[in-house]
């Protein structure tokens, strides 16, 4: 299938080869019939990818400061390549579209394949295909206004400001701003019964309101339209005054606060500045109020994408029954949206038409892509056609975002590539081509049940690994899958079970193992000697929204980033774990990221871990201090070692390096020789039992 994308580097755009996008449990995919290109949130998107690099910069002020932050740790190079990998990917386009399910997920009941849906939201993209969360996916109960019901999305954010400014039959509403959303907002609130006033600096928005039967129209630097909208609301001024404008100035707002009545609702839709003149404000105690987006459920991660609803009594309209209402509607003829919309392209023109939303040499108001709905699409993509020995290292890819991008991938040379999956089908495209895979696609079984394909690399969200992993195993694959190994004991049972009864071997990413830094220590001990180990990790903060905090999902910081400390206290005691106690410091989400670790080990080895989520960003990530025969040896951030021993002191200084090129060069040699990997199965076991028993002591079990 073809997908429409443009490259954040430079603003390339072009229709790309792709293969589906991934369906899960809780999925709809879409055989795309229209989508919809919003000229004003997509033509930002548009311009700003073909800015300069300074202008990038400018525009995207707290993106510079995370480099910046980067720089810092893994050095300027490494962050180079890490911006330019971004920047050089080929970004998705597109979030409100309309067309036929051609396939649900297990957990969907209310839609089946076959029925016509509209989508919205960040995969609801210009594309044949989509994959749409069911709570961004709503029916259209006549397949005639599947045109109309591509601007759902849309219409979902222009129904949320009205429901924002809570208007009532009779009142009166100031509409400022005339693009797509100020034109479907202007209808709603008519078809409410409201007085409808529209303003726009645009006369080409202002006469198509009027063309649409809206009586009082204006275009807003005409002289004495604060008079106008007096007469209109017969001197008391606007009950509501609904922004749905976009721009850099304050005079929407300040106007707002102008031609409102004393108490007036003031609701902002579109993105304008909120720095406005205190004295309307303060004088008439004008309600300000923020529409978010569709409505309730935006931006939550368990509604959007987990498919948990809100209960209807105590959550009337969420996005879904927004987008829903919507659609209905269009469906009733109560919305006229054929008249709002200024042109339609084929699919394959799609690059016309955004030249034409930079160009802005015509009048734009809803512009449409059609696609040929009778076209065979392809599933799958195949790059080179080629045989495979199966006594040669032979690598499937299940997961290839960030991390596999500019950790794994680049280390992996010389190595027969044969399939890349990812649930982004530009991702899997995209990683194909650089790296050099001979085919992509969005199902993961592909990977696992390819006969040419014997060793696999699971980089896929935490709550994935484990599923994978057990089906890898079971088809005697090798099998590398990063840091956690599972979320559960259970899991980790039902691992420790098919890596027994395989033909393939399995190790963890634990990388630290192979810094530079950890193996000038393991040469300066005696392994004979106990170790006393103090690891002391500068976390840092993070907010209880982010998927690694999700118990479901990243398994919780414990589970998804101290297992690497617990592993590598492990290896430095060269001796396995007896005993494990834990603290944690009480917070009011309950999220146990500031924890003190202790370890025990059968040689007499101890170890404390302070996992610390509390602390100055100031202050490194990762100190490790290990005492032995007389002998002190200092890690600062795997960056610097410090020797301190009887015969005096020895430094040691480099670039940040944590261990990936060694691990991977060391995995790959391993399988190449029919050698053990370099770090067994029991080991990656014990270390993941003992995250385990971290969580279990600090509840107290």
């Amino acid at each position: 299938m073809e997908q429409l994308t443009q490259n954040l580097k430079d603003g390339y755009m072009q229709l790309l080869e792709v293969p589906f996008p991934a369906l899960g449990n809780g999925d709809v995919m879409v055989r795309t019939h229209y989508s919809v290109i919003s000229a004003g949130t997509e033509g930002k998107t548009v311009k700003d990818a073909r800015l300069s690099y300074i202008g990038k910069a400018k525009s995207r002020k707290e993106e510079v400061k995370k480099v910046i932050t980067s720089a810092k740790t893994f050095g300027v190079m490494k962050t180079y390549k890490m911006v330019m990998n971004k920047l050089e990917s080929p970004s998705p386009l597109g979030y409100s579209c309309s067309g036929q399910v051609i396939a649900v997920g297990e957990d969907i009941k209310n839609i089946k394949v076959g029925d016509f849906v509209a989508c919205g939201g960040a995969t609801a993209n210009h594309a044949e295909v989509v994959v749409v969360p069911k709570n961004l996916c709503v029916k259209i109960s006549d397949p005639k206004h599947v045109k109309s019901a591509a601007f759902a999305t849309i219409g979902a954010i222009a129904m949320q400001g009205v429901r924002q400014a809570e208007v009532s039959l009779g009142e009166s509403s100031v509409v400022i701003g005339l693009g797509i959303v100020g034109q479907l907002t202007v209808q709603l609130l008519t078809a409410a019964g409201v007085n409808v006033i529209a303003l726009d600096i645009d006369q080409n928005q202002v006469d198509l309101a009027k063309k649409n039967g809206l009586k009082h129209a204006y275009n807003s630097n005409n002289d004495g339209i604060e008079n106008v909208i007096e007469q209109i609301t017969h001197g008391y001024g606007a009950d509501s005054v609904i922004i749905t404008a976009g721009t850099s100035s304050l005079e929407p707002i300040n106007f707002a606060g102008i031609i409102a009545r004393k108490k007036a609702k003031i609701v902002i839709v579109g993105a304008v500045p909120t720095g406005f003149n205190r004295k309307n404000y303060f004088a008439k105690e004008l309600d300000l109020r923020m529409s978010s987006s569709y409505g309730p459920g935006r931006y939550d991660t368990d509604y959007e994408q987990k498919g948990m609803d809100y209960p209807i009594g105590y959550v009337r309209w969420t996005e879904n029954r927004n987008m829903q209402a919507f659609v209905e509607l269009v469906v009733a003829g109560k919305l006229d949206v054929e008249n709002l919309m200024s042109h339609q392209f084929k699919f394959e023109q799609a690059k016309e038409a955004y030249q034409l939303i930079v160009d802005r040499s015509e009048h734009l108001c809803g512009m449409v892509l059609e696609y040929d709905s009778s076209k065979e699409l392809k599933q799958h993509v195949q790059l080179n056609t080629k045989s495979y020995n199966p006594a040669e290292i032979n690598i499937g890819f299940i997961g290839a975002g960030s991390f596999a991008q500019n950790f794994l991938l680049p280390n992996l040379k010389e190595i027969n590539l044969v399939n890349v999956a990812t649930a982004r089908a530009t991702t899997a495209k995209n990683v194909a081509n650089k790296f050099g895979f001979d085919n992509c696609t969005g199902k993961a079984d592909l990977v696992i049940n390819d006969k040419n394909i014997n060793t696999v690399f699971i980089a896929t969200p935490h709550n994935l690994h484990a599923n994978s992993v057990i089906a890898a195993l079971k088809e005697n694959k090798n099998v590398f899958v990063e840091k956690p190994l599972c979320l559960t004991k259970e899991e980790l049972e039902e691992i420790r079970l098919a890596e027994s009864e395989s033909k393939g071997q399995l190790m963890v990413g634990f990388n630290r193992r192979f810094s530079p830094q950890i193996i000038s220590l393991k040469k300066e001990l005696l392994n004979d000697l106990p170790k006393a180990i103090n690891y002391r990790v500068n976390a840092g903060k993070l907010p209880s929204t982010h998927w690694t905090q999700d118990p479901k999902i990243g398994g919780g910081r414990i589970i998804g980033e101290a297992c690497h400390f617990i592993d590598l206290c492990a290896f430095i005691a060269g001796s396995e774990i007896i005993k494990v106690e834990a603290n944690a410091l009480k917070d009011a989400n309950n999220l146990n990221d500031t924890v003190s670790i202790s370890l025990a080990f059968k040689n007499g080895s101890i170890a404390s871990i302070s996992y610390f989520s509390n602390g100055s960003k100031k202050l490194s990530k990762e100190y490790l201090e290990v005492f032995c025969g007389e002998k002190s040896i200092v890690i600062d951030d795997f960056k610097s070692i410090d020797i301190l021993g009887p015969n005096g002191t020895k430094t040691k200084k480099s670039a940040q390096d944590k261990g990936h090129v060694k691990e991977l060069e060391l995995f790959v040699e391993a399988i190449k020789l029919g050698k053990s990997l370099p770090i067994s199965f029991e080991e990656c076991y014990q270390s993941t039992k003992a995250t385990f028993d971290v969580l279990d002591k600090i509840k107290g079990e």
